[in-house]
């Protein structure tokens, strides 16, 4: 009896074995996580991506607003070629439906030509919205054999972008994963004036 049990087992497993009925169902099962993964990751990584571009161009058009404006009221609290930068850059940011943190209400601090504003307001993730503003960032560079020290604005941008690949992430590995990074975007301009 345990001779005809065996071979029943046998053939029942080799039947199993030769069947392919349900293989097109665990293949599903097992690449959806995958396939999941690499759809949001595109999506957050080309955000991110596009996020960094856009911060960029918002600091170059800071950059150029405070470079264009006259440098003769540096010693005010609050001079007007850096209200301008903080507007511009504000304006740069709202058209692009970027969160502004509420940067415009912050009172900046200041070191000697650098003025700081960082807001975190109106559901900013992380770390919020920091923007500097540096009037006289210096250059050198060689002119003719000489080098000479080239006075312009640094503006640097930093934001907080909230990643969506952290939570798809851990259906193909458990771990935990930073679901923060900060973004630096820096440009400079010759100041005119």
């Amino acid at each position: 009896m345990t001779a005809t049990l065996n071979a029943r087992l046998c053939a029942s497993l080799r039947r199993l074995r030769t069947d392919e009925a349900a293989s097109q169902l665990v293949e599903f099962a097992v690449a959806l996580p995958l396939l999941a993964v690499f759809v949001v990751g595109i999506f957050d990584f080309s955000g991110a991506f596009t996020l960094k571009q856009k911060l960029v161009n918002a600091a170059r058009e800071g950059a150029r607003a405070a470079a264009a404006d006259p440098a003769n009221d540096l010693g005010n609290s609050v001079p007007a070629s850096i209200t301008d930068a903080l507007w511009v850059i504000d304006n740069y940011l709202t058209s692009e439906k970027i969160n502004d943190c509420g940067v415009t209400t912050a009172t900046p601090t200041t070191s000697q030509l650098s003025w700081f504003y960082s807001a975190n307001g109106n559901g900013c993730p992380g770390n919020g919205l920091r923007i500097a503003i540096n009037r006289a960032c210096v250059a050198n560079r060689t002119v003719n054999g000489t080098a000479v020290d080239i006075v312009g604005t640094c503006v640097t941008i930093r934001y907080s972008y909230q990643w969506r690949f952290n939570s798809v992430i851990t259906l193909l590995v458990p771990a935990t994963y930073q679901g923060i990074t900060d973004l630096t975007a820096s440009a400079g301009s010759l100041n005119e004036n």
